[in-house]
């Protein structure tokens, strides 16, 4: 108590319970209270593996065990306290990590991929408030921010579910080994562990799993299994009910500063316990379905949202109806480099992103709806032949469609032709894109002259080849149809059924 000029001797054997042959495997002073020291001791070397945990708050005079219902046979070598709520404490034992909300009167250990071995050493990093785990020949382990652990409470754990609050999380571009990611072509040449999920993290609880009619049935019946008793069939209105139901999920909706909501993620788990969920800080895709993602991107994605507060919501949906469950809390997402050159605000560099984004939602519709019309026509192509009529007006109508649908493809695209003897052309609609797309998917400094000049030109050529495409589809497609049909030529997939009339 004076600074090392004199120590007091504490005797282990004279600890309340402790073996006098424990030698002492950490020592950690309170963080609150002068007066208050935890002890941890080890007695494995006699074949005595019992938990050894305890508490002196009077300078080591006297002392009291806070094992608290610690299993047996899971010896303690680390205890740390959390810096912002005191009974907040973990342990690293023999066989994982625990954690203790109320100083030690009740254990729970962490789960989250941690494996059954001994940590031999815990520490917390403040400033991220994430927990790190030493373990004995398995590596290191890191609960990212455990802070939500501070919010636990009786009431939180008797509710319908509970959302906790995320920290601040970075906007900014993720690099990657060669440009591309996880590991590029390197393979695990490269060692890499993984990061923190890229953007804003939530943690949600719920007290029981979300279950579907057929699950609760079953789990009724299963005692009745077991005891060897009937189970009368539940009938054909509970099975129809049951086939019928999608499975539950657990929805995450994201809003702006205005209300406005941005995303809404549902691939959350659905099991009783505590589970996280990590938003991306991008909206929605809206290339259009059946677009495939690329080698660097496997998943279709949009561009991210732009730096503010937003808050979260959380709700589920259980038999089609969803009821919100907890929330909102809000959220900061804070830009984490300014730029050395000059550079576009977030605000215009997210407006440019939307405009690429808008434009990429039309044209990879078009690039959807151009083979369904290719295999169209070559239906009405083959019905053209059996209708018995000579050669007249519908042939030269059908050529015309044919070559007005190829103009439509070498504006959207190019022609394949050319790109194969390297033939250059004008650019096309996706040309000009690829330009845009590609200045501004892996910076945040914004769109250069060039950017914007592309993109008000892939515009342009984008609106004429729509006005023809729309006609061609909605007028003059349909008008063909109709004449082959009063033709006597049959049905083709994509005709309306009125034509048969």
């Amino acid at each position: 108590s004076d600074g090392g000029g004199n120590w007091t001797r504490i005797e282990v054997g004279d600890l309340p319970g402790v073996p006098d042959t424990a030698f002492v495997n950490d020592i950690k002073a309170d963080l609150f209270d002068a007066d208050t020291v935890y002890v941890t001791l080890d007695n494995h070397k006699y074949g005595d593996f019992d938990p050894y945990v305890l508490k002196s708050t009077d300078r080591g005079r006297s002392w009291k065990s806070i094992v608290g219902d610690l299993p047996d046979r899971h010896l303690v070598w680390r205890v740390v306290q959390d810096h912002v709520k005191p009974g907040l404490m973990f342990a690293g034992t023999e066989f994982g990590i625990f954690f203790t909300l109320n100083g030690g009167r009740n254990w729970i250990k962490l789960e989250g991929g941690a494996p059954t071995i001994s940590f031999r050493d815990v520490e917390i990093q403040r400033r991220e408030n994430d927990l790190v785990g030493a373990s004995f020949g398995r590596g290191f382990f890191i609960l990212d921010d455990y802070s939500p652990l501070r919010e636990i409470t009786q009431d939180v754990l008797d509710g319908d579910g509970a959302l906790f609050g995320a920290r601040r999380a970075w906007w900014y571009i993720e690099r990657g080994p060669l440009g591309l990611r996880p590991k590029a072509s390197q393979g695990d040449a490269f060692y890499t562990a993984p990061n923190p999920p890229f953007g804003a993290v939530f943690t949600y609880y719920l007290p029981d799993t979300l279950k579907t009619q057929e699950k609760r049935r079953q789990e009724r019946e299963k005692p009745l299994i077991e005891e060897g008793e009937d189970t009368p069939f539940p009938g054909w209105e509970t099975v129809r009910a049951e086939a019928k139901e999608a499975d539950p999920a657990v929805i995450l909706t994201i809003r702006d500063s205005d209300g406005n909501v941005v995303r809404r993620i549902s691939n959350g788990p659905t099991k009783k316990g505590f589970h996280r969920i990590a938003w991306d800080l991008r909206y929605p895709a809206t290339q259009a379905l059946g677009v495939e993602g690329s080698y660097a991107f496997p998943e279709v994605r949009n561009y991210m949202a732009a730096p503010g507060t937003y808050t979260a919501e959380l709700a589920k949906r259980v038999n089609g109806v969803v009821t919100e469950l907890a929330g909102p809390v809000t959220f900061e997402v804070e830009r984490m480099t300014r730029g050395t050159l000059h550079e576009a605000t977030a605000e215009e560099v997210v407006a440019f992103w939307k405009r690429i984004d808008d434009l990429r939602r039309k044209t990879t519709a078009v690039s959807q709806l151009l083979p369904k019309l290719d295999e169209r026509m070559a239906h009405l192509g083959e019905a053209l032949g059996r209708t018995q009529s000579a050669p007249d007006s519908l042939d030269a109508e059908y050529e015309a469609i044919r070559t007005a649908l190829f103009d439509i493809k070498v504006d959207l695209n190019g022609t394949p032709e050319a790109e194969k003897v390297n033939l250059l052309e004008g650019p096309s609609v996706n040309d000009r894109l690829d330009v845009a797309i590609t200045g501004n998917s892996f910076s945040t400094y914004g769109p250069t002259p060039t950017h914007r000049q592309q993109m008000d030109l892939a515009e342009q050529q984008f609106a004429s080849l729509k006005t023809r495409l729309v006609e061609l589809t909605e007028s003059t497609i349909p008008a063909f149809e109709k004449r082959l049909a009063e033709a006597g030529g049959p049905w083709v997939p994509g005709m309306p059924l009125s034509v048969l009339d």
